[in-house]
């Protein structure tokens, strides 16, 4: 049973990592899928299209802070299928950060990093919002982290424009909800994408990582896709303004 069946799902930041197997995930639940990032997404999308046949897809260059470009996403979107179900507000700046005291952290690094962490994401929805409260129907998945339960040191720039994702997940599932609109976050914990795979910063956190986990061994992407697809399908169709962590059991209070 496929639990996307025709579903028109938009993943951004889907060029590599974690983005990628989100498309591919909802692509197999047999979702058609749009695949968003500034990067190149096409060798994504020809991954969809060679492991599901007929399947439609589309790649599209998108800078999330760019309003006219989330703008022209949706029309493009619109006018090859006609409707949106799903947004992955998944486009952040993560992999290559250097961890460095608040102190340190330059003013134009902590801009560029909130523009697209945090005025992507409203910006994504502020530009879908129109088509799914004209279909009555809709599902906004943003994307967190669990490190908003930890305070995690050295990062307060990514930590905090995550911890202002789950704040806007819950003000925007209020606005939309009359809409027939879920709006809902995923908190996962460290994931062993490519990106933290090529890092030797993240590698070096692994092991701590793991021994704070209930279930101690190394988060893969695979770990993360149920909670995607539940949260896309309409299995949580009465579920909204919540945030479900997929970390091994590393934030359980």
């Amino acid at each position: 049973m496929f639990k996307l069946k025709d579903k028109v799902a938009v993943v951004t930041g889907g060029a590599q990592g974690i983005g990628a197997e989100y498309s591919m995930a909802m692509a197999e639940q047999g979702a058609h899928v749009v695949v968003t990032d500034v990067l190149d997404c096409s060798s994504v999308v020809d991954k969809i299209k060679e492991k599901f046949p007929g399947m439609d897809t589309l790649a599209l260059k998108v800078d999330v802070s760019e309003e006219l470009d989330t703008k022209k996403m949706v029309e493009k979107v619109m006018g090859r299928f006609g409707r949106m179900d799903i947004l992955v507000n998944n486009a952040a700046i993560f992999g290559k950060l250097k961890p460095k005291p608040f102190e340190e952290i330059a003013e134009s690094e902590w801009d560029q990093l909130m523009a697209v962490n945090v005025k992507g994401p409203w910006l994504c929805a502020k530009a879908v919002s129109p088509v799914m409260r004209k279909q009555g129907s809709g599902k906004i998945i943003n994307i967190a982290s669990g490190t908003i339960f930890k305070g995690s040191p050295n990062l307060l720039h990514y930590v905090s424009s995550k911890g202002a994702i789950l704040a806007m997940t819950r003000s925007l599932s209020r606005e939309l909800g009359n809409d027939g609109i879920c709006v809902n976050t995923i908190a996962p914990g460290l994931t062993m994408s490519e990106n933290v795979v090529d890092s030797d910063r993240q590698l070096n956190h692994q092991d701590a990582n793991i021994a704070s986990r209930a279930l101690k061994r190394h988060q893969i992407p695979e770990d993360i896709m149920g909670a995607l697809i539940f949260l896309a399908s309409n299995d949580s169709n009465f579920i909204t303004g919540q945030c479900l962590v997929v970390d091994g059991g590393s934030v359980n209070n």
